[in-house]
């Protein structure tokens, strides 16, 4: 025991050794210009070893050279080499602040540096120091006012934070979402967002054009994490939120007045993000955040049709939430795709009962069918399909197939013939193995597969079944509530539900579902 409690005093008295040696050297520098020398040694710390060391550095250094920002104690203009200083007819202020000016560069290529640091706590450290940096250098340029005509935004520095900052936060090797999420704060500024916009398309430009037909999932996976915390304001007027602060007159850079330019940025850095190949787990999180977070903020969102057409053919799931896409380019981009129906058709098949994307599926159909407009005919042959898987279908799924189904019939009476015709098994003319629902007969047929299901085993179900026998009513059933149902739920709604007492001539069996022993008796209890 001795030992550990000898180590941690000394790891005490460490600790209060380097913060007190960067504090006093920190103060030192702060009050007199003589002790200007102490920087050194506070910029040495950002080299440690130890994390915290680095951390109360930067730190220290950002309050450093903010306050020599503030005091105009930095040299602006073209900084002339340091060899210079012994010679010339330079005054010691002068020297001072080239000096001064020579620290603050040896401290930004430090916290760059430390931008690919293990600890994520240095990296934050560094992150923060940097966008600092950026707004007191907005405030207080570095260069010669005189000569700029257009801008006084720190464009340099925030270049390199920006291209630095990007090629770690997508890296290939290491999920970097920690820290993409603590920079979201700053991707709230519109000038960062900007800058941000095009480094991350130039990054992505740069690695997966060496790999055209790779997959990367590390770094497609940051490419993601980041993309996905981009937003574009929704109108022009919005745009005002900077993370330097300019006067009117120098107002005329694009991340300034024209939405337009940042509307841009963003189509291009997705549509090129989406131009190469995408591992499938990719594809779903794209295409679930596609109709609120992207489309709207792109200037012609009809450029994802390749996208959306190459993630149909990948099948399943994604070719369903493809076809969510291509459904609003349809309805609200005007576009043209007579086949949307036909692939839609092609998707019903037993799967879509055991997916994840289930009860997406059934709540997408059900916005894709919502029109009246829609013939007779492809109407039937959707609720015929339905009708033929529902026979192999378990019940859960049972209990969304059969009021969806009706609520089909009620929004299109002319279906209502597939209830009262008389119908066979053997002389349905339905082709279920049709692809084109225009050619599967399905208007000629009958729904005797859900007069099958009033013999279901399940009372939900049979009952769910039997109100076919009976009028419609206009009221459509809302479904939404069991969307979500699963089968262990379903059960232990059956097991709760209050049951009539019947006099029987034999004791009612209580020990099936609570001996410990028992499969069932570990899930569930008539208790």
């Amino acid at each position: 025991m001795a030992p550990s409690t000898d180590s941690n005093v000394k790891d005490e008295n460490s600790q209060v050794s380097y913060k007190k040696d960067i504090n006093t050297k920190t103060g030192r520098i702060l009050q007199n210009k003589k002790h200007s020398n102490d920087i050194f040694d506070v910029i040495e710390y950002l080299q440690s070893e130890k994390d915290k060391e680095i951390i109360f550095a930067t730190n220290a250094c950002k309050r450093v050279f903010c306050q020599l920002f503030y005091r105009g104690d930095l040299y602006v203009g073209d900084l002339p080499q340091e060899e210079e200083l012994m010679s010339g007819d330079r005054s010691a202020e002068e020297k001072y602040r080239i000096f001064m000016r020579h620290r603050y560069n040896n401290c930004v290529e430090l916290l760059l540096e430390n931008m690919g640091h293990e600890a994520f706590q240095v990296k934050e450290a560094s992150l923060c120091a940097l966008m600092k940096f950026v707004e007191a250098e907005g405030k207080h340029p570095l260069q010669n006012l005189d000569l700029i005509e257009h801008y006084i935004f720190p464009r340099d520095l925030f270049l390199s934070c920006t291209q630095t900052l990007v090629e770690h936060l997508l890296s290939t090797e290491e999920d970097m979402s920690l820290l993409i999420s603590r920079f979201q704060e700053f991707l709230e500024m519109d000038d960062v967002r900007y800058y941000v916009m095009s480094s991350v398309r130039d990054n992505i430009y740069r690695v997966m054009g060496r790999n055209k037909k790779a997959v990367i999932p590390v770094y497609q996976n940051n490419v993601y994490t980041l993309l996905s915390n981009i937003n574009v304001p929704s109108q022009g007027s919005k745009i005002k939120h900077f993370l330097v602060k300019q006067a009117c007159k120098f107002a005329l850079l694009p991340w300034y007045c024209p939405y337009k330019e940042h509307k841009r940025a963003f189509e291009q850095m997705w549509l090129l993000f989406l131009k190469f190949k995408l591992p499938s787990s990719m594809y779903k999180k794209i295409l679930v955040i596609l109709h609120e977070s992207i489309m709207p903020q792109m200037s012609d969102p009809t450029l994802l049709i390749d996208f959306l057409s190459a993630a149909y053919d990948i099948g399943g799931a994604i070719s369903l939430l493809a076809l969510n896409g291509l459904f609003i380019l349809i309805h609200k981009h005007n576009l043209d795709y007579p086949d949307f129906y036909k692939k839609l058709y092609s998707l019903l098949d037993p799967s879509i009962f055991h997916v994840k994307y289930r009860a997406r599926f059934f709540h997408l159909v059900n916005i894709f069918l919502s029109s009246t407009h829609l013939p007779a005919y492809l109407v039937a042959a959707f609720v015929k399909r339905f009708a033929r898987l529902s026979l192999t279908a378990p019940p859960t799924a049972l209990l969304i197939l059969l009021p969806f189904i009706c609520n089909l019939i009620r929004r299109h009476p002319s279906c209502r013939v597939l209830i009262h015709r008389p119908s066979a098994p053997c002389d349905d003319p339905y082709v279920m193995e049709e692809e084109d629902p225009a050619q599967c007969h399905a208007l000629e047929s009958s729904l005797w597969e859900i007069k099958t299901l009033q013999k279901h085993y399940h009372p939900d179900v049979a009952k769910a079944a039997m109100k076919i026998n009976e009028p419609l009513t206009e009221q459509e059933e809302e479904i939404s509530e069991v969307l979500e149902l699963s089968t262990f739920e379903l059960m232990e709604r059956d097991l709760k539900a209050e049951r009539k007492t019947i006099p029987l001539e034999f004791d009612t069996a209580t020990e099936l579902l609570k001996s410990p022993r028992e499969v069932l008796g570990v899930h569930f209890s008539l208790e």
